[in-house]
This record gives C-alpha cells, sequence and structure tokens, in this order.
C-alpha cells in the first residue's frame, strides 16, 4: 500500500486521504507560489496503525470513562496525555513501518523536514482551528520522522482538539488524520499575514520576527506587526517589537537564542517586504475565493509560502472557557517569567497581608470599624482569588509541560511516571503531616496519655506533648476559621494516628534520583542544561500547585475570622440599632461565600451502582469502608483503613490522607491536591467520578483499583 502522496499531485477531491492543509498547500504549488516540495502521509496509514494495533479500541476506552460534557479541565488533559502515550508506545505495524520507512529515506534522505498535521477538517474554508494538532520543526532522518508522525497522529486527540470536538465531528470509529512532511525552509525572517484583519474588514495585517516561525506561534518571540489598507496595500501603522530573541534549527528541533545587536535594531521586513508579503496573502485570497491566513518565510531574498488556511470566525463565545482554557498552555520562557513573579512577588506579598491582618486585635474596634475591616478582608481575599486564577493556576502548566517532554523523551509504560520525578520536592501540607506523625509517636510512647486524651479529647495533656500541640496548632490551620473543635478534632485524629501508624511517605527523593539520572541521560551539552531547567521549573509548578491553597487559606482564615467576630456580637446583643451595618456586611459576606462554594452535582443517584468508571490518578488495589467527607465537620471522623469519598481533597484536609486505604473524588486529574498527596503515600486513587458522594455511603464496602479507575461498590 502506497501511503505516501506527492504535495504536486494531489486535487481538491483528495481531501479525505490527504486532509486540508496538504490539498491547500498542493493548489499552491500548483498555481505557481513558492511552497516547499513534500509529501502527505494518506489517512490510510493512520487508519492501520489504530486498528492492526488496537489503538482505536483502547482512545475508545480512554474517552469513554465519562461524558465528554462532565469531564473537567484537568481530565481532558489527563486523557490526551494517555492517549499521546499509547501513541509512543505502540509500534507500528512493520509492514507499515517499512513501507514509510523506505518512501521516507528515499525522498528526504538526511535532509531537515518540518512534519505538520493535516486532518481532513482542517484548514478548510468552514473550519480553520488553527494550533489545535502538532507540527514539528527540524527533523532529520526517516525514523525521527516516524516518530513525529506517531505524535502527529497522537493530537487528533489532544486536550485542545477535545475542546472543540463538536465542531470537529471528533468520533473514535470515524475520526482520522494525514500528515504533511516537507522540506524545512531555515528561514532568516518569518511570519504570518492575514489577507483581511480579522478585527477590521479594510485592514490587512503583516506579523513577523527574526528567525523562524515558531517562536511567534507559541508565544515566546514577540512579533513587529504592520496594519495595512486591504485596497492599496499602504502601510497605516507599524508597532516595533523588542526584538531580542530569535528561534533557529538546532540538531533534532530548534532552539531560542539572543539575536545579534544588528538585529535588534533593525524590523525584520523592510517597507517593499511587507508589500511584497501582503501581496502573497493577497495571491493565496484570490486562488481560494476567501481571506486568508498565510504563513511564509524569507531565506536571502526568496520568500516561501509554508501554509495558508481561510480566515474563519472564532466558534462561539467564550461561555465554556475554551479560551481560557487554550490560555494555560504556556512556553518554557513565559512559565519562568511567570515563577519569578510568584515567588519574588506575589507568595511573599499574599503572606504579609495575612500575617498582617493576624496581628490585629479585633476585640479592639467600634462595631463599625469592624464592618470597615470585615469589608477590606473580604477585598483583599477576592484579590488573591483572582490572582490564584491569573497566575498560580496558569502556572501548573510548568507540571504539564515537563510531563510531556518526559513521555515524549522516556516514552515510559506508565504515562505518569513523571509525576514520581516531580514529587521529589517539599510541600507544606507534607511537612504538616510529618508533624502530625510526630505528634502520634509521642501519644504511641505514653499509652496512659494517649487513653487519657481518647476518652476526653479536651484534656489538657500538659508536658511536652502540650506544649507541642499549641505550637503546631498557631502555626498551622487545619479548620476555617472561626469553627469551634479544631483542638479536640486534632486530638481524636493523633489518637486514631498513635493507635494505627499511618502510611508513609514513599520516600521520593532516591526514587526521584534514579528517574532524574535516566531522564538527563538522554541530552547532551546545552540541551542538558535545558532539560535540567525545565525539571526545576516542573518541581515548582508541582510545589505551587499543592502548597497554593495553603496560601489563600491563611488570607480566607482572617476574613473569617473578622466575620466570626462580627458574628459574635450580633449573637450576644441583638439586633440592636448600632448593629444593622455590621449585619448588613455579614449579609455580604455569606453572599460572597455562597458564589465561590463549590456547587452541587446537578443531579444526585441515591442508587448504588456496583462499578464506577473514573480517571486512574494513583496506582494500586484497595478494598476498605467508605467514608464520605462533605466538609470539615466530619473530617476528624476518618478511621484507619478508610477509603476516603469526597468531592475534592485541597491541602487544607490532607492530614487524613495517611490514614487511608484510598482515595475517591468527584474532581478529576492527575494534578488536583488529593492525587498528588495519594501518589505521595502510594495509595490508589481514582478522581473525577461521577456524583460520588451520593453515590457512595459511609460504611460502603468500596474497592478503589487506581490502575483502571474503577471505583466497585459491594451491592
Amino acid at each position: 500500500m502506497n501511503v505516501l502522496i506527492p504535495l504536486q499531485r494531489l486535487a481538491a477531491s483528495d481531501l479525505p486521504k490527504a486532509g486540508g492543509k496538504a490539498v491547500a498547500l498542493a493548489r499552491m504549488m500548483q498555481a505557481g507560489l513558492c511552497v516547499p516540495d513534500g509529501v502527505a502521509v494518506a489517512t490510510a496509514a493512520y487508519d492501520q496503525y489504530v486498528s492492526d494495533t488496537g489503538l482505536r479500541s483502547r482512545v475508545l476506552l480512554e474517552l469513554g470513562r465519562k461524558r465528554f460534557e462532565d469531564m473537567r479541565w484537568e481530565e481532558m488533559w489527563d486523557a490526551a496525555l494517555r492517549i499521546r502515550n499509547l501513541f509512543l508506545t505502540t509500534p507500528l505495524p512493520a509492514a507499515l513501518r517499512d513501507d514509510l520507512s523506505q518512501g521516507l529515506a528515499a525522498r528526504f534522505g538526511t535532509t531537515p523536514v518540518v512534519v505538520r498535521s493535516s486532518a481532513p477538517s482542517e484548514d478548510t474554508a468552514a473550519t480553520s482551528f488553527a494550533g489545535l494538532h502538532e507540527s514539528y520543526v527540524n527533523v532529520v532522518g526517516a525514523d525521527a520522522i516516524l516518530d513525529h508522525i506517531s505524535l502527529v497522529w497522537a493530537s487528533l486527540w489532544s486536550d485542545r482538539a477535545l475542546l472543540y470536538r463538536q465542531e470537529l465531528g471528533l468520533d473514535v470509529q470515524q475520526s482520522t488524520m494525514a500528515v504533511v512532511v516537507q522540506e524545512l525552509v531555515a528561514g532568516e525572517r518569518s511570519g504570518v499575514a492575514f489577507s483581511r484583519s480579522p478585527t477590521d474588514p479594510a485592514q490587512a495585517v503583516v506579523e513577523a520576527v527574526h528567525g523562524l516561525n515558531e517562536g511567534m506561534v507559541d508565544g515566546t518571540v514577540e512579533p513587529d506587526r504592520w496594519v495595512l489598507d486591504r485596497q492599496t496595500g499602504r502601510v497605516l501603522t507599524h508597532r516595533p517589537a523588542e526584538r531580542e530573541k530569535a528561534v533557529v534549527p538546532c540538531g533534532q528541533g530548534t532552539r531560542l537564542e539572543p539575536l545579534a545587536p544588528p538585529q535588534r535594531a533593525e524590523p525584520p521586513l523592510a517597507e517593499t517586504e511587507v508589500g511584497t508579503v501582503f501581496g502573497l496573502a493577497r495571491r493565496a485570497e484570490g486562488h481560494f475565493g476567501a481571506p486568508q491566513d498565510v504563513e511564509w518565510t524569507y531565506r536571502g531574498e526568496r520568500l516561501s509560502l509554508l501554509q495558508s488556511r481561510a480566515i474563519t470566525t472564532d466558534v462561539g463565545d467564550d461561555e465554556d472557557g475554551r479560551r481560557w482554557y487554550l490560555s494555560l498552555t504556556r512556553s518554557f520562557e513565559n512559565l519562568t517569567q511567570l515563577r519569578q513573579r510568584i515567588e519574588g512577588e506575589l507568595l511573599p506579598a499574599m503572606d504579609a497581608e495575612a500575617a498582617e491582618m493576624a496581628e490585629q486585635d479585633l476585640a479592639t474596634l467600634t462595631d463599625d470599624a469592624l464592618a470597615d475591616e470585615i469589608e477590606r478582608r473580604r477585598a483583599i481575599h477576592q484579590k488573591w482569588h483572582d490572582v490564584y486564577w491569573s497566575d498560580f493556576i496558569p502556572f501548573a502548566h510548568g507540571a504539564r509541560l515537563f510531563g510531556q517532554v518526559y513521555n515524549d523523551t522516556v516514552r515510559p509504560t506508565d504515562p505518569f511516571e513523571f509525576t514520581r520525578l516531580l514529587a521529589a520536592t517539599e510541600m507544606t501540607s507534607l511537612a504538616r503531616n510529618r508533624e502530625l506523625g510526630r505528634l502520634a509517636a509521642m501519644l504511641r510512647s505514653d499509652p496512659a496519655l494517649a487513653q487519657t486524651l481518647a476518652a476526653d479529647a479536651a484534656a489538657d495533656a500538659g508536658g511536652p506533648f502540650e506544649a507541642t500541640l499549641s505550637d503546631f496548632l498557631a502555626r498551622y490551620s487545619v479548620m476555617p476559621a472561626g469553627q469551634s473543635g479544631e483542638r479536640e478534632g486534632v486530638v481524636r485524629l493523633l489518637c486514631e494516628m498513635a493507635a494505627h501508624p499511618p502510611t508513609a511517605e514513599r520516600g521520593h527523593e532516591a526514587d526521584g534520583a534514579d528517574l532524574r539520572t535516566s531522564f538527563l541521560a538522554h541530552f547532551e551539552g546545552a540541551e542538558r542544561q535545558q532539560a535540567e531547567d525545565l525539571l526545576d521549573l516542573g518541581r515548582a509548578s508541582y510545589r505551587l500547585r499543592d502548597n497554593d491553597n495553603i496560601h489563600l487559606q491563611a488570607v480566607e482564615d482572617e476574613w473569617l475570622r473578622a466575620a466570626s467576630e462580627g458574628k459574635r456580637r450580633l449573637a450576644a446583643s441583638g439586633n440592636a440599632e448600632g448593629k444593622v451595618r455590621l449585619a448588613d456586611v455579614l449579609r455580604e459576606d455569606e453572599a460572597a461565600t455562597d458564589d465561590t462554594a463549590a456547587q452541587p452535582d446537578a443531579e444526585a443517584h441515591t442508587a448504588k451502582s456496583r462499578q464506577i468508571l473514573g480517571q486512574p490518578a494513583g496506582p494500586g488495589v484497595a478494598t476498605g469502608a467508605a467514608r464520605v467527607l462533605e466538609g470539615p465537620d466530619n473530617l476528624f471522623d476518618v478511621q484507619a483503613g478508610e477509603i476516603v469519598v469526597c468531592d475534592a481533597i485541597d491541602p487544607n484536609m490532607t492530614f487524613v490522607v495517611p490514614l487511608s486505604a484510598g482515595i475517591v473524588e468527584r474532581r478529576g486529574g492527575m494534578l488536583i491536591h488529593g492525587a498528588i498527596i495519594a501518589r505521595e503515600y502510594g495509595l490508589p486513587c481514582v478522581t473525577g467520578v461521577p456524583d460520588a458522594t451520593t453515590r457512595i455511603h459511609t460504611g460502603d464496602t468500596v474497592t478503589v483499583d487506581g490502575y483502571l479507575g474503577i471505583v466497585t461498590v459491594a451491592s
């Protein structure tokens, strides 16, 4: 079977087997435009691969764990990562590999190429969907090309593609992917041109950078931007960029390097060249009969067209958060800058405000002053809540970025092996748990004291234990401010831990050292340093993913402490006239709390299900009695060996994890807090279980299979 088709031989009727991008390039070649030569890897190759290897069924299993409508963003990323790993670790059938390898070697030899997606629905007049699928620059040799073809195939099921599944018509049984392999033009100046501006139909836009286009596409290199009159081609405005770096070919792939001073001083294009690029975009528009988004590059004086797609209106609005989610994908450089801002500015400022509020004696304030203070603290909390979403959540992509690089490089059978390497870092919740363990050990060594506290958790233990416990409670919050019974709850928990020594941490330092050595062995020279820097960034991201809520909770606790003082005053004196404003402010507080609280599942299921499918998040299998946690009120009821079932375990709840035998969460994702801590203690964990807290009841016998993502409830 010949699945390699030269671009120049393609016709419009070949769209189903060669894809929109390949057909568009062929039409440009046939129109006499300068287009790099190459071939299309037909959809038949993808179809044969997923059928002969059983991948089609395995992809169906991954996407069938949960209805798309019910999947959280984290679950989409997890599913896409697992699918990507299936493509990475599943060899091509021998006959197909031989056919492709021989054809690619004969056609390209050691010529560097670009490997691009070309789905049948991609780059058509109806659906552009630029950037949803993968492209790879500077790939050399048939074996490397085959590896990257597999990655392009996998991107058919990327989290970005899954977001647009309805518009793309994604169906495991029917969807397919062609691939374009083109000779690389090592452009010295590159960019895009819109023959009609997406924001003003009377204008056109040209953007350009020094070096390859890749840096501009992923946001690491800012482009110069020219706005032109669409009818005359006259330049209306030019916005210069801060020209500091450029993406250039390097080995297998590309690298970002500083620009030489002369390049920094000059725009990538002279004004006459801006007009030439605009003319290229208008020629493409005339050929296709619709405004075009054109990617181009200059090598010397030779202008090449790299791809052309129709400018389509963005699908729908952002009510479902798709644009926000896509904005979470950040480059290494962007994440490095974000880390500096978070660690150097945001966290210290947040902690300082929490500390300032903690020092204030609320009892000395008048009722009006207390009302002002409650409003001030609510505003402070809202400010940091917004920072959490604008800065902390995007920084989680550091762990994701490292995970993808690790998997692409190491090709592990476990797609989440990289988390064991990231886990070799300190986290606040684990430090807190170790201190609880030391307190429990003190009780274990003093049976009489343990017996006294087991009978009366409110009893004053006295001596070193009471002093250590008081110090612990002063430094760590385990219940929301203003809620009573924190000390008694912690004592009950410690008595349980003393009687049943909990699971110990897994000792990731040694595990992480071995994985680190294995990972870095794949790199040499400058690439090794880049890999080390990426690992350091990934660990910082992973650490913050666990710690960020603890920092935010300290701010929220101070807001709630002020609100609690207000409620105490109202309860003591009723609704006297002088308390009216205080009562109004507290009502506003309750409304704000209701708005930010987690919403219950739309449909409560009271009938038990024998098997419930979720997302595998922590390897292992465990059986035990379920303990359903509905909030902090019953947090201290957890007993050793139980399966903790909850909406989500956040870092302020993780001190109960060492006692449990397994974790089940309604929220899904490998990088949510409960999953992170479960893996730290080697506990099986399944996340993304629909209506977990209503379909499972405290006392049910539950089996958690963290390998397959299955929760079994005894009927």
